[in-house]
């Protein structure tokens, strides 16, 4: 989406909500996490990286089509978003499987991971439009 579209039919308001909530979230759950390293070390890396993930996007959407001169920018931030997401999910799964009281549910955690960082990838560059 076009942020001047954004800004005209009043979605802009709604990026600008996310980040609140997305800061407000982290803020408080460093408050929760405080003298715990590694929480914290997790929750200041995931905010950074949805940060970047967030630029990241918003760049692609600028960036000009495939067949035009800026088609090498387009596809460097392909790349970007899908090594983001897959970075995003590899660490929500680690935590998840942190928690889990049985391998075999840890198990079902990684694989259901690795499929969608294999379909983000198949979707990103096997099936990509203009």
């Amino acid at each position: 989406m076009d942020p001047r579209h954004a800004a005209r039919t009043g979605t802009a308001w709604l990026i600008g909500a996310g980040l609140l909530v997305l800061t407000l979230s982290s803020g408080a759950a460093l408050c929760r996490a405080a003298g715990d390293t590694a929480s914290v070390a997790f929750i200041v890396t995931s905010y950074v990286t949805l940060l970047l993930l967030f630029a990241c996007l918003r760049a692609y959407e600028r960036a000009p089509a495939a067949g035009a001169a800026g088609g090498r920018s387009r596809d460097r931030l392909r790349r970007a978003v899908w090594a983001l997401s897959t970075l995003l999910t590899v660490m929500f799964a680690w935590r998840v499987v942190a928690v889990m009281p049985y391998w075999p549910a840890a198990l079902v955690v990684w694989v259901l991971a690795a499929l969608t960082a294999v379909g983000g990838f198949v979707a990103l560059f096997h099936r990509r439009g203009p």
